[in-house]
């Protein structure tokens, strides 16, 4: 079974909605690691 992206804008919002509605968000008190990677290269791209 080939693996496909979903290109319909309204059906993926309509997936997402599904998957978070009656959703709670749970907060760690930690930083996400693709956000703090991110910002890391970042700062590096700056400074180098």
């Amino acid at each position: 079974m080939d693996s496909e992206t979903v290109t319909d804008t309204r059906l993926c919002t309509t997936i997402v909605d599904g998957f978070t509605f009656n959703g709670a968000v749970i907060q760690t008190g930690t930083e996400f690691y693709r956000l703090a990677h991110t910002k890391a290269s970042a700062e590096r791209a700056e400074a180098g």
